[in-house]
């Protein structure tokens, strides 16, 4: 299998989250996203992160489960892209022991100078990508979706 066919991205495999309008300057809420230090405060998925803001470079995560009540898991994606303050995105590549390639990507949408909008996508990549949606896009929308809420509150609080 080429690289390629292990990164491909199939419309149908894709969660997107609700987005949400938020009284604050796209720049504010850049700050909080990339704050990983500052997750277990407003978060209700992640909720707690660690890394650091490069491409290339790991970000660990312990991630609420959506399945199994009461539990988390640790998650560990590396940086792909950067361009503050519209956008932040890791991703888990593709490895022979755990063939399920994925990237977040996670936008800020400058709606005004006090004003923007959020929302957040994941693309499950390659072939095993639709049947990792079917299985586990239900709870990556309602995790994602909780996040924008959690982050217009937050933001809007402080």
């Amino acid at each position: 299998m080429t690289e390629d066919e292990k990164l491909v991205v199939d419309p149908n495999a894709i969660v997107r989250s609700i987005t949400v309008q938020i009284a604050a300057p796209a720049q504010v809420v850049w700050d909080v996203l990339v704050d990983f230090g500052r997750y277990s405060e407003w978060n209700p998925f992640c909720v707690e992160a660690s890394g650091v803001l490069e491409v290339g470079e790991p970000l660990s995560m312990k991630l609420k489960s959506y399945t199994e009540e009461g539990q988390y898991f640790d998650n560990v994606e590396f940086i792909t892209e950067i361009d503050e303050p519209r956008l932040v995105s890791w991703s888990a590549p593709w490895v022979d022991e755990w063939p399920y390639p994925a990237r977040r990507d996670q936008f800020v949408v400058s709606t005004g100078p006090d004003s923007c909008e959020y929302y957040s996508t994941d693309a499950f990549l390659g072939p095993h990508g639709i049947h990792v949606m079917r299985f586990a896009g239900p709870w990556v929308k309602r995790a994602f979706d909780d996040t924008a809420h959690a982050l217009k509150a937050y933001v809007e609080a402080n």
